[in-house]
C-alpha cells in the first residue's frame, strides 16, 4: 500500500478519536497538540509522506488503535514506525562488582 494511501486511512482513524489532522507549511516537525480545546495533529505539508506518516503514527502511538479497525498493511507500516522509534532503553550500571 502506498504511504500516501496509509496516511489518508490514519487520518481517518485519528478523526475517530476526535482529533483533526491539519497540513500546514512551515519549519517544524509537526505532532499532537491542543489549540484552545481543539486537539489535533498537525503535519508539515513540505515534508514526504514517509516523514509525515512517523509524525502521524507516533502521534497516535498512546491511542487504543487496538479497539478500532485498521488494514492490515495501515497496522503493519504503523507498527513498523513505532519499532524503529522505540525509546531508547535506560540501563542502570552494575555496581556490585
Amino acid at each position: 500500500m502506498k504511504t500516501k494511501h496509509i496516511l489518508e486511512e490514519l487520518k481517518e482513524a485519528a478523526a475517530g478519536f476526535g482529533l483533526e489532522v491539519r497540513m500546514e507549511k512551515g519549519r517544524f516537525r509537526g505532532g499532537r497538540c491542543k489549540v484552545g480545546d481543539e486537539r489535533m495533529i498537525v503535519l508539515n505539508k513540505q515534508h514526504l509522506p514517509e516523514m509525515q506518516l512517523i509524525v502521524l503514527a507516533n502521534s497516535l502511538r498512546d491511542l487504543p488503535l487496538d479497539d478500532i479497525f485498521l488494514k492490515p498493511a495501515v497496522r503493519a507500516a504503523v507498527e513498523e514506525v513505532w519499532r524503529q522509534n522505540e525509546p531508547e532503553a535506560v540501563y542502570e550500571a552494575d555496581d556490585t562488582e
